[in-house]
């Protein structure tokens, strides 16, 4: 018999993946109900009967009968989390999964609390009244709750590392280019630690000065220096017993380096102009895009901090040589872009997706996060094609080129003007049609008229590019 339909509801046909005692008590607990349901070909139909709130499945050795109910389940519901379990998972399964909307993809032997930090980010997300006193849960905009996406071999490992070591105290130094997601990794040890009901605090190093870095960090007891009116707690305070993040620390001034140390050894802070240390519980995760060794060779940053830092050392590998992540990473932020502007949900198209393949990305995931963005923006129907990845990347192109042409002060064709007008506006309002309309003076028809032509010019040059 099935319950009342209700965003509260799990449903469970997971098969031979078995729901603990203990997790399911917890989800009972906050208002949630699991419906245990047999998996087969009126599946959909009790997906339309119970509407829950996330469903969990099962690939059961069929693999293409599986994939193909996840792909008519997420058509039907396109912002339903859905969690696919196999018994004998793979990396070309999981990328096939989560390619057709899968929200997750885990093994069947998976362990428990690793089962409840997928369940816990679905039910978050099913919109459900949660009691305000439900302590397990965190906000609905924490992504680091998420385990990162990865089915490359090199990124895997990486993050059953980070998962290894987050228990522990130890500090992590975690380097690689901008964009590559240090501080999702950073979150996600943060989150699968003992200090995961602690504050998760950040500082861009790169961001303040080196009189306000250090007050920002260590804090200052009122009159230390002029403006100071009164005590402030800093960074490092704020991050008692949780986790602090300093963002871009290659940038931190020699002088502050050292009372960074102090910190770190002693496990305590000195307020500016302050009289007695104050203790602190705090584990510190590092982050940088240079190479820290050589910025100790230069001298520029002490070496005695940096094998201080080094003691777990993690490094991300760019997006381009990992390619097999780029179509899992697109189709999440696909899903997160549409959910988060209440828009249709887009799918790639296998060529769109070999063409992301073969992109350098030297923004990284980031890089690739906006392109998703402007894909759910801005391409009409429910499918991105190749010549929609050529228009959007051109929107950068564009942008750059017509600042360029700014400084230098050269001479366009009105035609050509006219197009960088438009995808300037369109940029600078974030893909908003209507805001881009209202800039540029003429109606939202219009502009959709101009950007259609701008496709198709898109669409010609790449068949004529093929032919060649």
């Amino acid at each position: 018999m099935f319950m009342s339909k209700s965003r509260n509801n799990i449903l469970w046909t997971a098969g031979g993946m078995t729901l603990p005692k203990p997790l399911w008590n917890r989800m009972e607990a906050l208002g949630f109900r699991v419906v245990i349901a047999e998996a087969g070909e009126g599946l959909l139909e009790t997906v339309r009967k119970t509407r829950p709130g996330a469903w969990v499945g099962q690939i059961n050795g069929d693999s293409e009968s599986g994939l193909s109910m996840l792909q008519d389940v997420r058509k039907a519901f396109p912002g339903m989390p859905i969690i696919l379990s196999s018994p004998n998972p793979t990396i070309e399964e999981a990328t096939e999964a989560i390619r057709r909307g899968a929200t997750e993809y885990l093994p069947q032997n998976v362990e428990e609390e690793r089962l409840w930090a997928v369940l816990e980010n679905a039910l978050q997300k099913a919109n459900a009244r949660i009691p305000f006193d439900a302590p397990v849960l965190r906000p609905v905009r924490n992504r680091s709750r998420n385990r990162p996406i990865a089915v490359h071999p090199e990124m895997t490992r990486i993050i059953e590392l980070a998962a290894r070591i987050a228990p522990s105290r130890s500090t992590v130094l975690i380097q690689g280019e901008s964009g590559t997601g240090k501080e999702v990794i950073a979150r996600f040890i943060h989150e699968s630690s003992r200090r995961r009901s602690g504050p998760f605090v950040a500082v861009n190093c790169a961001a303040l000065p080196e009189n306000l870095l250090e007050s920002e960090l260590f804090g200052h007891e009122k009159g230390a220096f002029t403006g100071a009116v009164g005590r402030k707690k800093g960074k490092f305070e704020l991050a008692h017993g949780g986790t602090l993040l300093l963002d871009e620390i290659s940038e931190m001034a020699v002088s502050v380096q050292a009372k960074l140390l102090r910190v770190l050894q002693e496990r305590e802070v000195d307020r500016v102009g302050g009289q007695t240390p104050v203790a602190v519980d705090v584990r510190v995760i590092a982050t940088t895009n240079r190479t820290l060794e050589k910025d100790v060779q230069e001298g520029t940053f002490r070496q005695d901090l940096y094998y201080r830092l080094n003691v777990v050392p993690l490094h991300l590998p760019a997006l381009r040589k990992r390619p097999d992540d780029v179509a899992p990473l697109a189709e999440h932020f696909l899903q997160e872009t549409a959910a988060l502007n209440d828009m249709p949900l887009k799918a790639l198209t296998p060529e769109a997706e070999e063409r992301l393949r073969c992109m350098p990305w030297p923004g990284n995931v980031r890089e690739l996060e906006n392109l998703m963005e402007r894909a759910t923006l801005l391409v009409d129907g429910d499918r991105v094609e190749p010549a929609d990845l050529e228009f959007l990347e051109r929107l950068d192109e564009c942008k750059k080129t017509a600042a360029s042409n700014e400084d230098t002060g050269a001479v366009l064709p009105l035609r050509e003007m006219e197009k960088r007008m438009i995808f300037r506006a369109l940029d600078d309002h974030q893909g908003n049609r209507t805001q881009a309309s209202k800039i540029l003076g003429i109606s939202v028809r219009t502009l959709r008229n101009k950007l259609n032509e701008y496709q198709r010019e898109a669409t010609i040059l790449s068949e004529a590019g093929n032919e060649t």
